[in-house]
């Protein structure tokens, strides 16, 4: 089984050519992100990644989770001392507020490191993703005294943070969640039961900080009536000690298809009497303030597509040079070659990076309208940066996923019958990648949002500009002498018009059927997700032929680039009429039954 190893050369193009670090660095507060900076940081972040993570992705795989009878869980061999490292080396706080102890990097940077995180081992990688979110969500909204308790610790990873949303009869309809907040004095008493907590008990840490969703004794129904509540597994006293333990409790943890390392927990709030926990923000805005991590979750996870796709696609590509089976089909009576050299195997391998090289420079793109939205002087960029992504985390989310899926399936085929066996290690991909379209809101959620929130309620006006953008694109790649360059615009240019011609389809149909509109929406998100891959890789080609006409740089690494985005506008980019014709058209046969006809 390879090692991970990342792919620091076509991460940097992707932030300084696309993504535009430069740009970023000029942001207010960002004045010290120098190129060298951001080179340290990810050639440290890629050791740390292959030496110390990735070694223990198929240990972790294999050997799993042990819940004792007391709730305790513990993780695989060598996690305990993994995590220790990552804390030591500070890579928990790479983009926070120095003031709680993080260094302040840009978004853009931590998303290439957190890329790394996924790629060497998604499973542990849950454990800072998480936090991040819990962090995030303290920051904006938390009380001074919150974040002077918790933040600190949960920066610099000595604390881990979680998410508490699901409850056994309320998965993705929070609506119906139970968990009650009773008013004590200066906190609240929690009591309920929350499914599938990722890392919500483990011995990584001394504190587990979660943050829960529920219902407070005046609470109206539905969304609107659920508070947040911050509820550490063990309570802080007022020098940053700790003090007794809370009354949460694991109850069990979840076995799995895949990631098999991250404890997905069952707990307990308030079988005692009540857990202690306190009001974040306002009562009754629980859900808005949780939407704060399920964004940035719902971001990280796209990423996660991104990385076990990688992943996935480093372990097929050894497999393919080594694999000696056959004969050249040109020299039939040669000796046997790696089947690399077999044209179907080419094409699968050119499918798997032309996927990751796309999913990769639109994450990182989007990170950086992140940044932008939160930091640009102007306040009219910081509001098109806003809206940009908002529409963009939808389809990054589940486009990155459902590929990602797709991508690790692909490792398994190139390995032929040795792909379904453990020990290849092909197989673990495609079972950790599973969950990434299911959790954080599935692709059909996310497709829903697209069509209802984003472009319905939107009026379609942030779809309209990056259809702009996209044009202005396919402009310059025909006016370009280049006939591979010219090629990849014609099919970015039908894929765009597929694209607006949807829209214009769901604009004049969601108001008087949006049933037909929602049949056909998960559909509509893989045509926004192959264009928007599309213009990325179009944008690099682009790139690329200016430093080849220029002599400039690595010049084979600029002739695969072209070669790649030409692979990725033949073979992607050519469905896009299929996917248009398919959200257009799903709900004639979608409804067509009633329901005991199935």
């Amino acid at each position: 089984m390879t090692t991970y190893t990342a792919p620091l050369k076509d991460m940097q193009f992707v932030l300084h050519e696309l993504a535009g670090l430069d740009a970023i660095a000029r942001l207010p507060g960002y004045e010290e992100v120098s190129p060298d900076l951001v080179d340290s940081v990810l050639e440290g972040a890629a050791t740390f990644a292959s030496e110390i993570w990735g070694p223990l992705n198929q240990v972790g795989d294999q050997e799993g989770l042990k819940h004792h009878d007391d709730g305790r869980v513990t993780t695989p061999k060598g996690f305990i001392e993994a995590y220790a490292k990552f804390v030591e080396s500070g890579w928990n706080g790479l983009r926070f507020d120095p003031d709680f102890g993080g260094q302040g990097l840009p978004k853009l940077v931590d998303t290439a490191v957190m890329e790394m995180w996924n790629a060497s081992n998604m499973a542990f990688s849950m454990a800072p993703l998480l936090t991040q979110g819990a962090i995030e969500a303290l920051f904006l909204r938390g009380s001074d005294d919150q974040k002077q308790r918790f933040l600190h610790k949960m920066v610099s990873g000595e604390w881990t943070g979680t998410m508490n949303l699901t409850e056994p009869q309320a998965g993705s309809d929070l609506g119906l969640i139970r968990s009650k907040a009773t008013p004590r004095g200066d906190h609240y008493l929690i009591q309920g039961q929350k499914i599938f907590i990722s890392f919500g008990e483990h011995d990584l840490t001394d504190n587990i900080v979660h943050l829960v969703l529920a219902r407070t004794p005046t609470a109206p129904e539905g969304v609107k009536g659920i508070s947040l509540f911050v509820v550490p597994k063990f309570l802080v006293n007022e020098d940053g000690s700790l003090g007794e333990r809370n009354d949460v409790r694991c109850v069990s943890i979840e076995h799995k298809m895949g990631i098999h390392a991250s404890p997905t927990a069952v707990l307990a709030f308030g079988d005692g009497g009540g857990a202690i926990g306190y009001l974040v923000g306002e009562e009754n805005r629980g859900l808005e303030y949780m939407f704060i991590m399920m964004n940035e979750a719902r971001f990280g996870v796209g990423v996660q597509g991104l990385a076990v796709a990688d992943r996935a696609y480093q372990l097929a590509l050894a497999w393919a040079k080594d694999r000696v089976q056959g004969k050249d089909a040109t020299a039939p009576k040669g000796p046997s070659v790696p089947i690399i050299r077999h044209p179907d195997v080419r094409r699968m391998l050119m499918s798997m990076k032309s996927r990751v090289e796309a999913m990769r420079a639109l994450a990182y793109v989007v990170a950086a309208m992140i940044d932008q939205a939160h930091r640009a002087p102007d306040e009219a960029a910081r509001a098109s940066a806003h809206a940009g992504v908002d529409l963009l985390i939808p389809i990054l989310k589940a486009w990155c996923t459902e590929t990602g899926i797709e991508v690790a399936s692909t490792g398994i085929q190139v390995h032929g019958g040795m792909g379904f066996i453990e020990e290849t290690g092909a197989s673990q991909h495609l079972r950790d990648a599973r969950i990434t379209s299911i959790y954080e809101g599935t692709t059909g959620i996310q497709a829903n949002d697209l069509v209802g929130r984003k472009v319905l309620r939107d009026g379609g006006r942030s779809m309209a500009a990056l259809i702009g953008q996209i044009a202005d694109v396919c402009d310059e790649l025909e006016r370009s002498g280049d006939a591979q360059l010219k090629a990849i615009g014609q099919r970015l240019r039908d894929g765009s018009r597929c694209m607006a011609d949807a829209v214009e389809w769901i604009m004049a149909t969601g108001s008087r059927d949006l049933n037909a509109v929602l049949a056909g929406a998960v559909p509509f998100l893989h045509l926004c997700g192959v264009v928007c891959g599309g213009w990325q890789m179009a944008r690099a080609a682009l790139t690329a032929q200016r430093k080849l006409a220029a002599g400039d740089g690595d010049l084979p690494f600029y002739r695969a680039k072209i070669a790649t985005a030409r692979f990725f506008a033949d073979q992607d980019l050519t469905r896009a009429a299929g996917l248009r014709d398919a959200a257009i058209h799903a709900a004639a046969g979608t409804m067509a039954l009633a329901e005991e006809q199935f």
